[in-house]
């Protein structure tokens, strides 16, 4: 598809294609009880729309939802971001635990030859304990970090749908 050269033929064809555009906006709005809303310019700048309702409030509309929908993906990369650094500042602590329980086992096992078996269990058994603990907390982050995510999918799934449901309307619309 590319621009008509011909001034008239281009402006024969806008009137055309612009009454045809109007006509399916009203019959969309009637057929599907949709809230419509066309805004067009013509070449030489001529305003020309049409709205099933007031127009500024069905632009007004528009803007919540865009707002909204930026306000949740700055949201969702807000939490994201989040989930990172808590994720970096974890491994950094499991980094400083592991090595002070390296130090603290090695500063044990030069005194293992003195340990009974009731305290070398009860070392395993803070070896294991922290090892537990560390593995429920990723666990736990891992299970929020999904439950974000589901949640973003949702909202882009909906968004999707929606632009795709537009798109086929325009698609089928421009086809009779």
């Amino acid at each position: 598809m590319r621009r008509i050269e011909n001034a008239t033929s281009r402006q024969v064809t806008f009137s055309k294609r612009r009454n045809g555009l109007l006509k399916k906006a009203f019959e969309l709005s009637v057929l599907c009880d949709a809230e419509v809303a066309l805004i067009i310019f013509s070449p030489r700048g001529k305003l020309c729309e049409f709205a099933n309702s007031r127009m500024q409030a069905t632009i007004e509309r528009y803007r919540k939802h865009v707002k909204d929908t930026q306000i949740s993906r700055k949201i969702s990369d807000e939490n994201m971001q989040q989930l990172k650094t808590e994720a970096t500042n974890m491994v950094k602590n499991i980094e400083l635990l592991e090595i002070a329980k390296r130090s603290k086992f090695l500063e044990t096992t030069g005194r293992m030859g003195s340990c009974t078996i009731e305290e070398l269990q009860q070392i395993e058994q803070q070896l294991e304990r922290s090892v537990s603990n560390v593995r429920a907390r990723k666990n736990q982050v891992f299970k929020e970090q999904i439950e974000r995510l589901k949640e973003k999918e949702k909202l882009l799934a909906a968004e999707n749908a929606s632009v795709a449901s537009t798109m086929a309307k325009l698609e089928s619309g421009g086809r009779n």
